[in-house]
């Protein structure tokens, strides 16, 4: 898969849903983890791992980064920042087409994201649902997505019944000169 992506949570108050969505970026394939102004108690976010909800062990393996403001975010050049909010003007994931590098935020479990995240964001991106999910639900469908749209997949079958149309083999062209010899 090419490109990268990074995941995060602005305003985060539970510890163990920053511990889901985490360890779910970490079985993505995530690049980094962050929190724009978390709020979880004193000395919590050293403890991520330990809360039991993030079992692989993230940290270990994946960066995790925490901001205190939204004007500390930074993120790596050519990273868009793709918010995650239901808003009127939001695209509908399934009609979104992913950045090869993206950083996607999630805003806390309470509220929305914040008008300087929005400010910032590249693009605002809504999942189609009733109503709001838990906030490392709606992480783990956005990180599904990216997988799906970019990962290298048979085609689906057209009917439930029927056989999926089997993945061509990969083909390595011929070598190709950048320049032409004199």
């Amino acid at each position: 898969m090419r490109g990268y992506f990074a995941i995060g949570i602005d305003g985060v108050s539970k510890p163990g849903n920053m511990g889901n969505l985490i360890r779910t970026a970490h079985g993505f394939g995530a690049a980094f983890v962050f929190a724009v102004q978390p709020k979880y108690g004193a000395g919590e976010s050293d403890s991520l791992t330990k809360i039991g909800t993030d079992t692989s062990k993230t940290a270990e393996h994946v960066p995790f980064y925490e901001y205190d403001s939204v004007d500390e975010l930074v993120l790596p050049r050519g990273c868009l920042l793709v918010g995650i909010e239901i808003t009127d003007d939001a695209t509908d994931l399934p009609s979104f087409r992913h950045p090869a590098k993206a950083a996607y935020i999630l805003g806390s479990e309470r509220f929305s994201l914040s008008p300087e995240i929005i400010a910032r964001c590249d693009h605002v991106i809504k999942i189609p649902t009733k109503f709001s999910l838990n906030v490392a639900t709606a992480g783990a469908i956005v990180m599904y997505d990216r997988h799906a749209c970019f990962g290298r997949y048979a085609d689906r079958p057209v009917s439930p019944s029927g056989e999926a149309t089997p993945l061509p083999k990969h083909v390595h062209g011929e070598q190709r000169a950048r320049k032409k010899k004199a």
